[in-house]
């Protein structure tokens, strides 16, 4: 009983007074006034407004920018108000302080979060994407960092409890955070762990692979077109991949090993568990051996039944950049008590684990390197940056007119490295679309000011 009890104040205690049914809460919230979440500079992002007649507000001082990734605190919680709950009713003040307060009658105040968050590229971000439908998430490969994730459409926190029952019915899902739960067909971003598997069935040989693009290809009495019909003529295997050629891949997919490739993508997270703090949803895939010839190749391409999530595709893209491996996604670097002179708790950078070898990776990072190099993303190309990854347009319906368009990369330079996700809901390529938002995030990463 003891072992117990130590087990459950350690592992389990907090999550348990996390939980909204605990009336232990509102005890909390008699004694403590909420504490304040800070951006990883310092910035303010969210604390609680005490007006005369002693009534508290919660206050989000850059208003939407920042609203799925913070969440909210009232008519239950989420984001970062929920994943810190317990930090920001709970009062390290000095003790002499909280005596004086406990004898007036009055509360203490609540410790602060440090978040990992960045000001410049969530704005960035937020900005970027605008009023689009979608979701943009920023991450440091080496440390697992979140620095920006936004999701679209989105709301002011602060008018949570005015307008509640209209965002709560909204027809545009606006307190939905994409970014961790919205699920989409991946589109051509899948074509990367499509060419992974290639590259294991032919022991990382690509040297004799070669494939005449004519636009299309035909399965039985149907036919699986390129982007826009573009023939790509005679191409070798690093070449498809950084035009992303429809034809080659799918004629590719229908001789991959269904179950080997199965193993694979279990090994990079769909249908599994992930690391994340957060509530998500989990990516599937559902390719079997028994499912036909066409299936298998739209598989290949990011179309079929597979499913992802924009976080699922960030991690990805996060652990190819570092050679392999995921760092676990953080969003909290340090509780501070309120006044910033205590470090009541510091949250360590953890390693997941391998994804892949450092040799896999070495060569996914040369061939996403060629799509912004001689691809569908060379709108990226800068003096001041290196960028890589993969556009992708996902169909999500019988109109053939509408898709997702993705972007899912990384950059380095002066700066610490950086993994993105961009989704934009029903616009149209990720060449169109997505890849200047990632643009625009990467430019002002590492602009002077």
């Amino acid at each position: 009983m003891i072992g117990y009890l130590v087990f459950f104040q350690v592992t389990q205690s907090r999550d348990t007074i996390n939980n909204p049914y605990n009336a232990r809460l509102d005890a909390f919230e008699n004694r403590v006034i909420r504490g304040s979440i800070l951006a990883s500079d310092g910035q303010l992002l969210a604390y609680t407004k005490v007006g005369k007649d002693g009534k508290e507000k919660r206050m989000y001082p850059f208003g939407c920018t920042f609203s799925h990734v913070l969440g909210y605190s009232e008519y239950g919680r989420t984001g970062i108000e929920e994943l810190g709950n317990f930090q920001l009713l709970t009062s390290n003040a000095y003790f002499a302080e909280k005596f004086i307060n406990e004898l007036k009658e009055q509360k203490n105040i609540g410790d602060s979060l440090i978040t990992t968050l960045d000001v410049k590229l969530q704005t960035a971000a937020h900005d970027a994407l605008g009023t689009q439908k979608g979701a943009v998430i920023v991450m440091e490969p080496s440390t697992g960092n979140v620095r920006a994730l936004v999701s679209e459409p989105d709301y002011n926190p602060e008018e949570i409890v005015s307008r509640w029952t209209e965002f709560s019915t909204s027809k545009e899902s606006v307190l939905l955070n994409r970014a961790m739960q919205g699920l989409y067909p991946p589109g051509s971003t899948f074509k990367t762990l499509t060419l992974l598997q290639y590259l294991r069935e032919h022991q990382m040989q690509a040297e004799d692979y070669s494939f005449v693009c004519e636009g299309k290809v035909y399965v039985g009495n149907s036919s699986i077109s390129c982007y826009h019909g573009n023939r790509h003529g005679e191409l070798d295997l690093k070449k498809a991949y950084a035009k992303s050629c429809n034809s080659a891949f799918a004629d590719m997919g229908r001789k991959l090993n269904v179950s080997s490739f199965k193993n694979l993508t279990e090994q990079l997270l769909f249908d599994s568990e992930l690391p994340i703090s957060f509530p998500y949803s989990r990516s599937s895939y559902k390719l079997k051996s028994s499912d036909t010839e066409a299936i298998r190749m739209m598989t290949a391409i990011g179309q079929g039944d597979t499913l992802v999530t924009p976080m699922h595709m960030a991690m990805l893209m996060s652990a190819i950049a570092n050679d392999g491996i995921l760092m676990t996604p953080r969003f909290l670097e340090r509780t501070e008590n309120y006044t910033g002179t205590i470090v009541v708790e510091e949250y360590p950078i953890i390693e997941y684990g391998s994804l892949m070898t450092a040799s896999e990776a070495g060569i996914l990072q040369e061939y996403m390197r060629a799509v912004v190099e001689d691809g569908t993303a060379s709108a990226l190309q800068s003096e001041i940056y290196e960028a890589a990854g993969k556009t992708g347009t996902a169909e999500f319906s019988s109109n053939k007119n509408k898709s997702h368009a993705w972007f899912t990369g990384y950059v380095n330079g002066d700066k610490p490295g950086l993994a993105v996700c961009v989704i934009v809901e029903g616009a149209g390529s990720g060449s169109e679309y997505a890849v200047p938002i990632a643009k625009k995030i990467f430019d002002a990463y590492y602009s002077e000011s």
